[in-house]
C-alpha cells in the first residue's frame, strides 16, 4: 500500500511551502517529482521574482531565479496549489529542474 498520503516529518500531499516542495522531492523514491504534469503543464507565476513560466513537473526551478516551486498529484489541475519552498532552497543535487 502506498504511504504517500503522509510521512515521518507529518507533512503530505497538502502540505504548504517547503513542507510540500521536500515531501514531493521525497514522494516514491524521487519519482514524482520528475513526473511530467497533464496538459503540458500550469501556467503560474514564480513566488519568487514573479516571472510567468509554465510547470511541466511536478517539482521545478524558476527559469528566471531558480526558485523551487511543487504541486502534489492530487492538486496538479489546481494553478493555485503550486507551493513556493522559499528564496534560498535549492534543487538537490542531481535533480532536474
Amino acid at each position: 500500500m502506498c504511504d504517500c498520503a503522509s510521512s515521518s516529518s507529518g507533512a503530505g500531499p497538502f502540505a504548504s511551502g517547503r513542507e510540500l516542495v521536500e515531501f514531493v522531492l521525497a514522494a516514491h523514491g524521487g519519482e514524482v517529482a520528475s513526473a511530467p504534469l497533464q496538459n503540458g503543464g500550469l501556467e503560474t507565476r514564480c513566488q519568487g521574482c514573479g516571472k510567468e513560466f509554465v510547470l511541466k513537473s511536478h517539482v521545478q526551478a524558476c527559469p528566471a531565479c531558480g526558485g523551487v516551486h511543487a504541486i502534489s498529484p492530487p492538486r496538479a489541475d489546481d494553478p493555485g496549489a503550486i507551493q513556493f519552498a522559499g528564496a534560498q532552497f535549492k534543487l538537490p543535487d542531481g535533480q532536474r529542474s
